[in-house]
């Protein structure tokens, strides 16, 4: 009689462990699929966010033009030229120096 206690007892323990390995498998596959999905919604979002930084700066681009480049003039102009002047050298003082 001993015998079939035992081989009752090991079918459950069988059975116990084929639950827990089914279950966890399962979690895991579960897991898998989050992480696919996560990473197609990130690239996805990545994607539109590059997508309207381009569209930010082509509208911007178009709304305001470049402001347009200086160009030369022939015309003399009134700057100040350059004197042959010395800058003035410190005068001597009688008070210490610090």
């Amino acid at each position: 009689m001993a015998g079939r206690g035992k081989s009752t007892q090991q079918s459950r323990t069988e059975a116990e462990r084929a639950r827990l390995h089914t279950a966890r498998k399962t979690w895991h596959e579960g897991q898998i699929r989050r992480r696919t999905r996560d990473n197609a919604i990130a690239v996805v979002v990545g994607v539109l966010i590059i997508a309207g930084a381009i569209v930010s700066q082509v509208v911007h681009a178009q709304v305001n033009p470049p402001a347009p480049s200086p160009t030369p003039t022939v015309e003399p102009t009134d700057a100040p030229l350059p004197s042959d002047q010395a800058t003035p050298e410190p005068a001597p003082t009688d008070a210490p120096a610090e």
